[in-house]
């Protein structure tokens, strides 16, 4: 079956005709999802990433009327700023941001073993880089009066265990930026919202001490552990939602941290109550 992301849409069904999006993070994983899923709707994108091979590939691919790339480090105010002023420059405007980029960091480190080094790390791109993204954007937002930032955040941020001590904790302060902005920014006709992802096989996740193990077995094991079976999360499925939050489907969705988790965070599998 074919990718939402890969999938022709006829120029009546788009829903981000005419837009212009910065994407943190656009290079790999759900970033680069995105970015095809957006320019298939009509969005022309700047892929914004330190990964400069890949992201001059993929623009390559998306071709350069519909896409832009640029090199950008979110810890680096300069590099934001910088990202932002290319799309205002090469497409005209920002009506979407999506700060998309992060860290995830080692797995199944306790908090006897965790380091200051590494929940600084975490911040300084899981938390900055959003901070720096929405600052930005609106910097340019305000003026125009509308406008659709999306930050990437986690299912750690509504459920504990889910991830380690330092990515818990940016993103749960992610979700607490997304909601101060939201109440700044909306009367200026700005909506600021959050995708949540449920575990998801990215070049990131494998990077974080999944690897070892073939695509396969790892999908098997998520879905294993999902509340929701049969259906297996892809980063098509992040890309979709990021694409309702843009779109003006989501007109008058604001403040909201957008769970794709299949359930996950509402259950407690302890209880047992529905088991078969």
């Amino acid at each position: 079956m074919a990718s939402r992301s890969s999938q022709e849409v006829p120029a009546a069904a788009r829903k981000l005709d005419g837009k212009v999006v910065v994407i943190t993070g656009g290079a790999s994983g759900i970033g680069a999802c995105t970015a095809r899923l957006f320019v298939k709707h009509g969005a022309r994108v700047v892929v914004a990433d330190i990964q400069d091979e890949l992201g001059a590939s993929l623009c390559a691919e998306l071709g350069p009327e519909n896409s832009s790339f640029v090199h950008c480090d979110v810890s680096d105010e300069a590099d934001v700023a910088g990202a932002v002023d290319h799309a205002v420059a090469r497409f005209g405007g920002l009506d979407v941001m999506f700060n998309n980029a992060g860290v995830v960091g080692p797995l199944g480190v306790g908090i006897r073993d965790a380091t200051r080094e590494e929940l600084e790390r975490m911040l300084a791109v899981n938390v900055v880089g959003p901070f720096l993204g929405t600052k930005h954007a609106a910097r340019v937002m305000v003026p125009a009066r509308r406008g659709s930032i999306i930050s990437t955040s986690s299912m750690a941020s509504a459920v504990a265990g889910a991830g380690p001590h330092a990515y818990t904790a940016s993103k749960h302060a992610v979700v607490g930026l997304m909601r101060n902005a939201a109440a700044e920014l909306g009367r200026h006709g700005i909506r600021v919202n959050c995708v949540a992802p449920a575990g998801v096989i990215t070049p990131m996740a494998t990077a974080a001490g999944m690897g070892g193990m073939d695509v396969k077995t790892l999908e098997a094991l998520l879905e294993g552990a999902a509340n929701l079976k049969g259906v297996g999360l892809k980063a098509d499925d992040i890309a979709a939602a990021a694409l309702f939050l843009a779109s003006d489907d989501a007109r008058y969705v604001s403040g909201q941290n957008l769970l794709v988790d299949g359930g996950s965070s509402v259950v407690n599998p302890s209880l047992g109550f529905f088991r078969d």
